[in-house]
């Protein structure tokens, strides 16, 4: 057990070590880091637990003697740091989202190429599998491995709005993954491992990250941790349903505001405040009890996702999916009453 728990122990340490140095030199240059308005993190909070959990990671990966530099680690590896410098650049400076979003497909591609890909796909229902690794079901394979890595990437990205919310997401996912490794019919111990390093990293810096946070994972951190889980997820024997469960809140929530902007008419891409944990702010809640509540979800999903077949994996998203409805609509109708009661107020 020591070549699963050591790797957490040395990237959590190593992060740590980082984040102090880094601190170090943001301050001997005055560098904070840009603040965008749909943020509510502490403003003189330093925008280095990206780069801290990336070098981390990395070196653990390379210097870990249990595994082997395989052209998919390597992908994963070179997608991680390319996602990160991307992320680095526009906490500096904010960079266009087309552009953004051209490095997360190259990278997608990138893994791609590289052998991480998505061999079947199964019918929950039926059991039955599809195989997409012949002619042009390649076509389909790749088409799926981009929208998935897009898709997580972008929902943890978005889910960095308050203290600790993104980290904890991540943390709690990928034990999800560390867990699903041992299972018999997966048994893959690398994955264990590099979801062990992944683990520490993620740790070592929700140290600074829980409100009132003291460092914040920046565009690289959330690109980085979105990526991460999502390569993983592939990795471990494709269980992206097992993914979908436990991420579930962030990713319905990220494809609710997105529908909601559409629905405005306003680009998909602007950020804006209506996310539920903004929503939740606004009726009243800290940001620690939407953090804990948030916890507490993904952990149930995790507890149910590791003990539950495809069916029950497929019921219970379709109960999140309605639950999470319920919630934007009460919330809504909630601060549609305020707005209308302090109206009446003022007039």
């Amino acid at each position: 057990m020591d070549k699963y728990i050591l790797p957490f122990i040395e990237a959590f340490f190593l992060t740590i070590l980082l984040i102090y140095v880094l601190i170090y030199f943001a301050k001997k240059i005055s560098w904070i880091g840009r603040n965008t308005h749909r943020h509510i993190h502490n403003k003189k909070a330093y925008r280095v637990g990206g780069v801290a959990m990336v070098i981390a990671f990395v070196l653990a990966v390379i210097f870990n003697k249990d595994l082997v530099m395989t052209p998919e680690l390597l992908g994963f590896i070179v997608g991680s740091l390319l996602l990160s410098g991307v992320g680095a650049w526009d906490d500096i400076r904010e960079i266009f989202w087309k552009l953004q979003l051209s490095f997360q497909v190259a990278a997608a591609c990138l893994v791609f190429i590289l052998g991480v890909r998505i061999y079947y796909i199964s019918n929950p229902f039926t059991g039955g599998m599809m195989n997409l690794d012949l002619g042009y079901t390649v076509l389909i394979s790749i088409f799926l491995v981009i929208f998935w890595i897009l898709l997580v990437a972008n929902a943890i990205n978005w889910a960095d709005g308050i203290d600790g919310l993104s980290g904890g997401i991540t943390l709690i996912s990928v034990m999800t993954i560390f867990s699903l490794t041992f299972k018999p019919e997966v048994n893959q111990p690398p994955v264990a491992i590099i979801s062990s390093i992944l683990a520490g990293s993620v740790f070592g810096f929700l140290v600074f990250n829980f409100n009132p946070a003291r460092v914040l994972a920046g565009t690289s951190g959330a690109m980085f941790m979105g990526f991460s889980l999502a390569t993983l997820s592939i990795f471990s024997g494709t269980k992206i349903a097992t993914a979908i469960l436990v991420m579930s809140v962030p990713i319905i929530d990220f494809i609710w505001v997105i529908g909601d902007r559409i629905r405005r008419n306003k680009s998909i891409f602007r950020p804006d405040k209506n996310h539920l944990h903004h929503k939740l702010l606004e009726i009243g809640w800290s940001q620690r009890k939407i953090v804990l509540v948030y916890y507490s979800i993904t952990l149930a999903a995790s507890v149910i996702a590791l003990n539950t077949r495809a069916v029950g994996k497929s019921l219970t998203l379709f109960f999140a999916i309605l639950m999470m409805i319920f919630a934007y609509l009460l919330i809504n109708r909630s601060l549609y009453s305020s707005e209308k009661g302090d109206i009446a107020e003022s007039s």
